[in-house]
């Protein structure tokens, strides 16, 4: 399994929504076309404050999330794989 993380903090310019529509996009269509789990742990946030709040911080840490939705679905996949229940890669 792979895990994305990272913040992408709102600025003043039309950015923003550009790069989380790509990063979005690109995660997503690296999953489905090898066929490996992907966790999207990136943060989309309105400042550095809420980032940090999310990263360990006050609402806790969403990249510690990520990386264990990341091992819980190595280890589905692996197990689907021996049951002949999903593709191998």
């Amino acid at each position: 399994a792979v895990v994305c993380i990272g913040p992408v903090i709102q600025g003043a310019t039309s950015h923003y929504d550009a790069v989380v529509n790509a990063a979005t996009s690109g995660v997503m269509n690296a999953g489905v076309s090898t066929g490996v789990p992907i966790v999207f742990g990136v943060l989309t946030t309105g400042s550095l404050e809420q980032a940090l709040d999310r990263a360990g911080g006050k609402i806790g840490n969403k990249g510690g999330e990520a990386a264990v939705t990341a091992i819980e679905m190595a280890s589905l996949m692996h197990q689907l794989r021996t049951d002949g229940k999903a593709a191998l890669q």
